[in-house]
């Protein structure tokens, strides 16, 4: 079978990290290689490639076949571009140098694409921060209000607490104060009765008044000359 170029898993389970490799089509996947071209990191984002251009285009001219997912790799990076370009060039389509300018405005604008799309990822990561960021502000500007209000409402009961007791100690002081400004009064003691002794009637002697008739003759009345 031909020489293969393709990927090579590496890292840890559930963190995939390949190397991309020059090896024999009989190799295990993971097995020995012939030569190491780049790396491909997918757990980034955009995902992260490394090739070496030039390798690449001398296997892959010299009759290695890329695997599926090593084409696109290589095409991603512009080695299957400068591929296509160098047959141009033996065909005689075009000369070298017109074939590496084109090569080298095609890394530029894919540069600049990149470089836009990174932008455009680093502000929608950098929104959705912002946006996290505002919905736990609120959540947390709730829960400062929730708690704001069970302490206004916890003052607001100790403080009513506190007039009752103070509105009960002034009512107790006043009546206090009205037992104590009240006159007292003396009661006299009982005086007792003296018991009551029956005296004895007395006799008393009446004599009898002479009536009219008993009475003593008077002198009679001299008659007037």
């Amino acid at each position: 079978m031909p020489v293969r170029i393709r990927l090579q898993r590496q890292g840890k389970k559930g963190q995939p990290f390949y190397h991309i490799v020059v090896a024999d089509g009989r190799a295990p996947r993971d097995g020995k290689f012939i030569e190491k071209l780049g790396t491909y990191n997918p757990m980034t984002n955009p995902a992260t490639i490394t090739v070496d251009v030039d390798k690449a285009v001398k296997w892959m001219r010299n009759g290695a076949q890329p695997s599926d997912t090593a084409k696109t790799l290589l095409s991603h990076k512009g080695a299957m571009l400068k591929h296509h370009l160098l047959k141009g060039v033996d065909k005689g389509a075009l000369t070298l140098e017109q074939a590496e300018t084109k090569f080298q405005t095609w890394i530029a604008e894919k540069e600049t694409k990149n470089n836009a799309a990174a932008l455009e990822n680093k502000n929608e990561a950098r929104n959705v921060a912002k946006k996290r960021l505002e919905a736990e502000t609120k959540v947390n500007e709730a829960k400062a209000k929730a708690v704001e209000a069970k302490k206004v409402a916890a003052e607001k009961a100790a403080s009513k607490s506190v007039a009752e007791e103070i509105s009960t100690e002034e009512v107790a002081v006043e009546e206090t104060t009205t037992a104590e400004d009240a006159p007292t009064v003396e009661e006299t003691p009982a005086v007792e009765e003296a018991p009551v002794t029956e005296e004895p009637a007395t006799e008393v002697a009446t004599e009898e008044t002479p009536t009219a008739e008993e009475a003593p003759a008077t002198e009679e009345e001299k008659p007037v000359e």
